[in-house]
């Protein structure tokens, strides 16, 4: 590259004032309230409160998500969404400087190359609200560190974690090269790297790797944020980008229910829906809901307003996620905005704020919606929740009648321990009224461990449906708060009620109830029938 560009003058060529070319527009509306407690001196996160009267970086500690959330500057939307430019860049820039004091002059822990992506993402988003100072030593200093960022994460993005961290990283970059006086080799090679990114941690089906259902809201949100960099820039966006965040906007859709939160996957909660809603709106994209995905692994059935989910696909591995939760072929069911059916989830970025011992609990097989044999996890996991060997192979067929959407899948994960197959057949009517299952163990290349092997299925309830067993034992009545009641029957084992309890947003612990089918299989295997009906 050439002196000419940004990065030359930088390094010390022509001695000209740094300056943006152009200004990504980010179309995301932000939470108002958190922006008006922002514009009181309060920075609300996660359920925690920041007061920044006195405001000191040094005193901050990153391996805290409340001071790692100030850091990464996104509380940028939330601030642009209460204030205009300029009551809004009083606030944003005295945060600039206060972080370029102590951070601006040399790189050090808060350049961390996923954090610093981020950092630029919203600054170049929101460069109204922290450059519209007339101070010229500011605005140098700060242009200066975005551009002195660029350049690290030229020779560090490649370094960081794949997936989302390295993502975010080369996403940085990019928006930068665009929107910072630069030339098309320098967009070029930050655009190949975020692709490259894309391509070590994204399935082919747009889902990430890491199968973590709120990293891919964060991965579309960043997608977004450099598709608008594209476009402020008048530069063309590259097919092949384009193509990965539709994609990854499908695989976003396929996991959200009816009232616009997400399935509790992979450690996961429900989330903020208003805040998924605002990213879904703003994001610049369309894409309709994936259905039929290959490693993302979370097919889905809907009729009018039912959807049904389940996780159809091996569990994540190191490096893309450090845990796994042993969920294979567990689902979840909704009701319009009314859910039934979940996982006990987790605490997603917040494990800090659960009893390790609880954390642990919830990967297992017991705390999600599906069979459990002998009290195995379906995937052996191992004390930190990393898969040991046994990954299951899983096969999944669909199909559609004139009056059910049908999906049957197959998980080998007993198979070896146990000598049974796992088989779910799942079927959705086309009027969304009735969900039947039948879940199959079947014998299969060695003899049986013991002459009987008791199982379990269990169906964690969602907290704000009570439940009512029926007096034959074989059922219960479910009526939820804010749907119409549904029937439950069962057949092939003894059904019981018993406690659960799901994580809310925040990390919360709710509690809540579960249907529980206890049976054994024999040297012949297995068959349990079960039925969801809307009453009306």
């Amino acid at each position: 590259m050439g002196e000419g560009g940004w990065l030359g003058r930088l390094l010390g060529g022509k001695r000209q004032s740094l300056r943006l070319a152009a200004v990504a527009r980010d179309h995301v509306e932000g939470d108002r309230g958190v922006g008006e407690a922002l514009g009181q001196g309060v920075l609300l996160h996660d359920g925690e409160r920041f007061a920044l009267q006195g405001l000191d970086f040094s005193t901050l500690d990153l391996a805290q998500p409340l001071h790692r959330h100030l850091h990464g500057f996104s509380w940028l939307r939330d601030l642009a969404a209460a204030a205009g430019r300029e009551q809004g860049s009083r606030l944003g820039e005295a945060v600039v400087r206060r972080w370029l004091h102590v951070h601006g002059a040399e790189p050090d822990a808060a350049w961390a190359s996923d954090l610093m992506g981020e950092r630029l993402l919203f600054w170049l988003a929101y460069a109204p609200y922290i450059l519209s100072s007339r101070d010229e030593e500011y605005r140098r200093s700060l242009l200066n560190a975005m551009a002195r960022a660029a350049r690290q994460l030229g020779e560090s993005a490649d370094k960081v974690p794949p997936g989302l961290p390295r993502i975010t990283a080369w996403a940085g970059m990019t928006a930068a090269c665009l929107c910072m006086e630069g030339d098309l080799p320098r967009v070029a090679r930050a655009e190949a790297g975020l692709m490259r990114a894309l391509g070590q941690g994204q399935h082919e089906d747009g889902g990430l790797i890491s199968r973590r259902p709120w990293e891919q809201a964060l991965l579309v949100d960043r997608l977004g944020l450099v598709r608008a960099a594209y476009f402020a820039a008048k530069q063309a966006l590259p097919d092949a980008l384009e193509d990965a965040a539709s994609a990854a906007l499908a695989a976003l859709h396929g996991v959200r229910m009816g009232d616009g939160g997400l399935a509790s996957w992979q450690g996961g909660h429900p989330g903020d829906p208003q805040a998924l809603n605002a990213l879904v709106e703003g994001c610049g994209m369309r894409a309709r809901p994936l259905r039929k995905p290959r490693g993302w692994g979370y097919h889905r059935l809907s009729a009018l307003g039912t959807v049904v989910q389940i996780d159809a696909a091996p569990p994540p591995l190191p490096p893309h996620a450090p845990s796994a939760h042993a969920s294979t072929l567990a689902i979840e069911i909704c009701d319009g905005e009314q859910r039934l059916v979940m996982s006990c989830g987790g605490p997603g970025t917040r494990p800090d704020r659960l009893p390790p011992a609880l954390v642990a609990g919830l990967r297992g097989s017991d705390a999600h919606s599906g069979l459990v044999l002998d009290g195995a996890n379906s995937t052996p996991l191992d004390d930190e929740g990393v898969p040991k060997k046994g990954i299951p192979a899983i096969e999944v067929e669909r199909k559609e009648d004139d009056h059910f959407s049908r999906l049957t899948a197959t998980h080998d994960g007993y198979l070896k321990r146990f000598g049974l197959m796992h088989e779910r057949k799942l079927a959705l009517s086309n009027d969304g009224k009735e969900v039947r299952g039948e879940d199959n163990l079947k014998p299969e290349g060695r003899r049986l461990r013991r002459k009987t092997l008791p199982f379990l299925l269990r169906f964690h309830i969602a907290p704000d449906v009570e439940v009512i067993p029926t007096a034959d034992g074989q059922g219960a009545l479910l009526r939820p708060r804010n749907a119409p009641p549904w029937q439950f029957r069962c057949t092939g084992g003894a059904l019981s009620l018993d406690q659960s309890l799901v994580i809310a947003p925040g990390a919360r612990p709710i509690n809540a109830s579960q249907l529980v089918i206890a049976a054994e299989a024999g040297k012949e295997g297995a068959t349990v029938n079960w039925q969801f009906r809307r009453s009306s």
